[in-house]
């Protein structure tokens, strides 16, 4: 213990030391510009600057590089809060509550609670990781593939909590999702599962296309329907008092910032799982735990931000501890982080835990002096930043779109990325407005392979004794209470069992119902062609497709034939289903467009739907970057007959920026067009 102490010590001095705090400094800066941007993730940034690190001692390389990746997860909240835009797959739960509290005047406050609890989460990871140093070992090595699939299935069974009163909706979406999710070859054969003869599914659909389309284009077709700002007309917005409810909110509920940072540092010690899955965990705890979370969670309760980014930030000291102990990376960033390792001459396991021992301590002053200074500077400037909510959508729109392009299409930089953010945006806005919860749909897709993969390899290491393994017993029984608690409420909420089962009428099919009558059709289908693949192929598709077709079946079943259980005092012409409806708990953003009727609701989306296709169109004629100016200057033009001034200084600077940023720095290969085609055949023609 005595050395431990004498090791962090020393490692804090070396850190304090100017040359190497600057470095710190300046990767903190570059992560924040990171987290802000959609698309360009901290993996990226690590691998980016891993180069720069050559001509450096192992303590300033390491503080540098965990400089940037410790606060990528802490300014990646602006995008998500101000516009609903998830920048990274660990700011999807984040939005949930944010982006509603930026809609009624409150992106200060919940800017501030999110930087706030950032900082604790992150400093509280850093904690556990400092103090795990010495007894972590004998920890990570009793787990494995079964205890990681037990772990999965628990993360599934939290759909639960994401689903409000609505569990078999909220399970066919789950279901939904780990189907979309087994898109493309199959690991264990190689056998190609419903990629519809495109190269671009072998590899699957990719994450950020899918959350993007899922849950950032419906908030900005609900924009451009409303056709307001984002915060609406007539709130005042009093920056100093948000900034200072915000981090009260944050100290008033300090005991769950820690139980949340607590649950995100011990997921990101687990290998494999994911940073996409700690935020839904943290959130799915805070909606089961806090009092009366299920009436206002999902309208802009600030205890789920806090939840969300404390966890957020707390896992990267916890992926931290397999990649120093075991040389096993914690997560996609630590797997970068192991190349720097090897540069340096560090090689991870006993060493790093004995004769390293102030390099490790060296890492975790780091990963907690980042936190501060990140948080402190995003804390600074979030009351300039909520002041965007009060811009016009004219204004806003073009910007954010063409940034949620190029982040859909840097994930994967195939033209299939197009195609994957507008239909799964089309999905995600369908799934709103009818009030079918979203976070089980991307929960599923971020575990659907977690599930796939471990369970193979359980099943082919340990037969089926893998389920008596004493980690997974405990955790398979917390996943079954978990799954089983939603509809033993719903059955107390229909009046008992025998009520349940005998509350039938006459069958009632209305408009709404073709969305479930549709995904029926379509899961069927996909089980049809399950038939000429190999056994170890399709067993686990063949599961959760038929187990999410009769959860659909029975979910439609209800909808048509049981009688409405809720008789509140009805309007005149309301019908009694619909006002049903509208008193369950819904776990996910409202859509509210006032007075508007659906028909002008429909052509409103529908003229927003030609907008997107008409960027594709743009960039697939002349190419990405002269799409930029030509869509700013059209959109503001027809759209709100903005003046050409402001319309030329819009189309300049965002051009300017993606250029430079994405072109010139992150050296982005755009899609092909049929102008730079064209102009690559005449350079081809050889001079007469």
């Amino acid at each position: 213990m005595e050395a431990s102490l004498d090791a962090a010590g020393i490692a804090l001095l070396t850190i304090l030391e100017p040359h190497r705090l600057m470095f710190l400094f300046f990767g903190v800066g570059i992560g924040i510009v990171i987290g802000i941007l959609p698309g360009v993730s901290g993996i990226a940034g690590i691998a980016l600057l891993l180069p720069f690190t050559y001509n450096m001692d192992a303590y300033t390389a390491l503080a540098f590089l965990l400089g940037l990746g410790s606060v990528v997860t802490t300014s990646d909240v602006l995008m998500a809060i101000l516009f609903g835009v998830p920048g990274t797959a660990s700011a999807q739960a984040t939005l949930i509550e944010g982006y509603p509290m930026a809609k009624r005047g409150e992106a200060a406050r919940a800017l501030s609670a999110c930087y706030m609890a950032s900082m604790i989460g992150g400093l509280f990871g850093a904690l556990v990781l400092g103090l795990m140093i010495p007894i972590l070992r004998p920890i990570m090595l009793y787990i494995g593939s079964p205890e990681l699939l037990a772990f999965a299935l628990f993360g599934i069974s939290m759909i639960s909590a994401l689903s409000g009163s609505t569990p078999l909706r909220g399970l066919a979406a789950a279901g939904l999702g780990i189907m979309f999710a087994m898109v493309g070859a199959d690991p264990q054969t190689g056998t190609l599962r419903w990629t519809m003869g495109s190269l671009f599914l072998w590899d699957g659909l990719p994450l950020l296309p899918f959350a993007l389309g899922i849950f950032a284009l419906p908030e900005l077709c609900d924009l451009a329907i409303s056709r307001t700002a984002v915060a609406k007309e007539g709130i005042k917005i009093n920056m100093r008092e948000g900034m200072i409810q915000g981090a009260k909110d944050v100290f008033g509920r300090l005991f769950l910032t820690l139980r949340c940072g607590g649950i995100g540092a011990a997921i990101g010690a687990v290998p494999g799982l994911g940073g996409a899955v700690v935020g839904w965990l943290a959130y799915a705890h805070a909606l089961r735990t806090e009092k009366d979370a299920y009436k206002t969670f999902g309208k802009g309760d600030v205890r789920g931000l806090i939840a969300t980014e404390s966890a957020n930030n707390a896992k990267e000291g916890g992926a931290l501890i397999p990649t120093i102990a075991f040389g096993v990376p914690g997560s996609a960033s630590m797997a970068i982080l192991l190349g720097a390792f090897l540069i340096h001459g560090l090689v991870p396991g006993p060493e790093m835990l004995t004769t390293h021992l102030d390099v490790t301590y060296a890492m975790v002053w780091s990963v907690a002096l980042a936190n501060i200074i990140g948080s402190m500077a995003c804390y600074a400037f979030s009351g300039y930043f909520a002041k965007i909510t009060t811009l016009r959508y004219t204004v806003l729109l073009p910007v954010i779109l063409i940034i949620i392009y190029v982040g859909a299409y840097q994930d994967s930089r195939d033209w299939g990325a197009f195609f994957t953010l507008f239909g799964f945006g089309v999905l995600g806005w369908t799934m709103k407005h009818l009030k079918w919860p979203r976070p089980p749909l991307i929960l599923g897709f971020v575990l659907g392979e977690i599930i796939e993969r471990y369970m193979f390899i359980s099943i082919g290491r340990y037969d089926y004794a893998w389920l008596l393994h004493p980690i997974v017993m405990v955790v398979m029984a917390m996943a079954i209470f978990g799954f089983v608690r939603p509809f033993r409420q719903n059955v107390r909420m229909m009046g008992g069992f025998k009520k349940m089962m005998t509350g039938f009428g006459e069958p009632r099919y209305r408009w709404s119902d073709t969305f479930p009558t549709v995904l029926i059709v379509m899961l069927a289908a996909m089980l049809l062609q399950t038939g000429d693949w190999a056994t170890g192929a399709k067993i686990v598709p063949l599961v959760v497709g038929w187990t999410t077709l009769v959860v659909l079946c029975v979910s439609l079943a209800n909808r048509v034939f049981r009688v409405p259980l809720i008789t509140p005092s009805l309007a005149d012409g309301e019908d009694p289903e619909e006002a049903e409806t509208e008193r369950l708990i819904h776990m996910d953003i409202q859509a509210d467009h006032g007075d508007l009727s659906v028909r002008e609701v429909m052509r409103r989306g529908g003229i927003f739907a030609a907008w997107l296709l008409g960027i594709m169109a743009m960039i697939r004629i002349i190419g990405f970057i002269p799409t930029v100016p030509l869509l700013v200057i059209m959109y503001m033009r027809i759209e709100g007959r903005e003046k050409w001034r402001l319309v030329g200084l819009m189309a300049v600077g965002l051009t300017l920026f993606v250029y430079y940023i994405f072109d010139r720095i992150l050296s982005v290969n755009w899609p092909s067009s049929i102008m730079g085609e064209f102009f690559s055949v005449l350079q081809a023609i050889p001079s007469v």
